[in-house]
C-alpha cells in the first residue's frame, strides 16, 4: 500500500511539472511573432533589384525578409520593367507569402501602351495586379525635377489622352489596380471620372500626398473613391512631417488610406524597417490600432483582391 501511495504521489509531481512546462511554453510566443507589428501586413510599394537603378536588397532577399517579419505580402515596383514575372518566380523560392507585381507605363515600356498591359495579364501565374501610370516620365514629375526630357502626356489639350481608354478597358476587364503613379492632382481629378466610365474599380493615388495635393483636392479624391497612398520614405527623406499624415487620416478617415514603404534605395533602410519605423510613429501620433491594422493589412488586402 506505502509502495502503491508513493506511485500515485511520483505519477502527479510528474504530471504537474508536464503541466507547467506546458504552461511556459504556451505563454512564450514564437519569436518572430511576439511584439511584431508587421504581422500580416503588405507593403504596396517594394523596389528592390535587379533594377538600372543602385537598390538595397533583390527580390529573393526582401522576399525571405518580408516571411521573417510575418508579413502576408508585397508588391514589386519598377519603373523602367515590368514585375509580374519577377514576383511569381519570387514565390516560387518563398512560400508563404502573396508577392504581385505590375507595369508602370513609362517610355521603357512603349508609354501609355495597351500592349504593356494586356502582357502583364498574360504571363503566366497571374501575378500582374499593378499598372501604374508614368511615374519618372510624367510630365509633373518631370517639370517639377527640371527635367527637360520627353515626357510621357496623360492629358492632351485637356482631357484624358485616347491612348488612356484601352488602358482602362483592359484594367477593368481584368480587375486590376489603376495607380496614378505621379500625375498631378488635377490630372488625377481628370482621369478618376475616365477611369471610372469603363468600370475600374481599385484606384489608388500614388504617394497622394507627395504629389501636392491640397486639403480640397484630397477630400475630392476620397469623395471619388479613391485610397490614397501614404509612404514612409517621405517621412524618412523628411519631404513631410508624419503630423501631416496624421492629420489627413484624423480628417477624412483611415478607410481611404494606405501605408507603404517605397524602400529598396541603396542606402535607405530595409523596407520592414520602415513600416515598423511608421507604424510606431503613427500609433505615438495618437492614430488607433484599429486603424494602422485598417491601412497596413485590410485597405492593401482589398486593393489586391485578397480576403482583408
Amino acid at each position: 500500500m506505502r509502495d502503491f501511495t508513493a506511485m500515485i504521489r511520483s505519477t502527479m509531481m510528474a504530471l504537474t511539472a508536464v503541466f507547467c512546462l506546458t504552461l511556459i511554453g504556451s505563454a512564450q510566443e514564437p519569436a518572430p511573432l511576439k511584439g511584431n507589428p508587421l504581422i500580416g501586413a503588405i507593403d504596396f510599394h517594394v523596389h528592390s533589384g535587379p533594377d538600372s537603378r543602385p537598390r538595397s536588397v533583390s527580390d529573393l532577399e526582401i522576399a525571405r525578409i518580408a516571411k521573417r517579419a510575418g508579413m502576408r505580402g508585397l508588391v514589386f515596383k519598377n519603373h523602367f520593367t515590368m514585375t509580374a514575372d519577377r514576383a511569381w518566380l519570387a514565390m516560387q523560392e518563398v512560400d508563404e507569402i502573396e508577392i504581385f507585381g505590375g507595369v508602370a507605363l513609362n517610355h521603357a515600356v512603349g508609354g501609355l501602351n495597351a500592349e504593356a498591359v494586356r502582357q502583364l495579364v498574360a504571363f503566366s501565374g497571374e501575378r500582374g495586379k499593378v499598372v501604374w501610370l508614368p511615374t519618372f516620365d510624367a510630365e509633373f514629375w518631370m517639370t517639377r525635377a527640371g527635367d527637360p526630357g520627353e515626357f510621357v502626356p496623360v492629358m492632351r489639350d485637356g482631357a484624358p489622352d485616347p491612348a488612356l481608354g484601352e488602358i482602362f478597358d483592359l484594367i477593368a476587364e481584368h480587375d486590376l489596380v489603376l495607380a496614378m503613379g505621379h500625375s498631378s492632382p488635377e490630372e488625377v481629378l481628370a482621369l478618376i471620372p475616365e477611369a471610372r466610365h469603363p468600370r475600374v474599380e481599385r484606384i489608388l493615388i500614388t504617394h497622394g500626398l507627395g504629389q501636392l495635393a491640397s486639403r480640397d483636392l484630397i477630400a475630392e479624391m476620397v469623395r471619388q473613391g479613391a485610397v490614397i497612398e501614404l509612404v514612409w520614405l517621405a517621412v524618412h527623406n523628411g519631404e513631410f512631417r508624419l503630423a501631416e499624415y496624421t492629420a489627413a487620416i484624423t480628417e477624412f478617415g483611415a478607410r481611404h488610406f494606405l501605408l507603404s514603404s517605397d524602400f529598396g534605395q541603396e542606402n535607405n533602410p530595409l523596407h520592414t524597417d520602415g513600416l515598423k519605423a511608421f507604424i510606431a510613429g503613427l500609433s505615438q501620433e495618437g492614430i488607433s490600432d484599429a486603424d494602422i491594422d485598417l491601412m497596413i493589412r485590410r485597405n492593401p488586402a482589398r486593393l489586391l483582391g485578397l480576403d482583408p
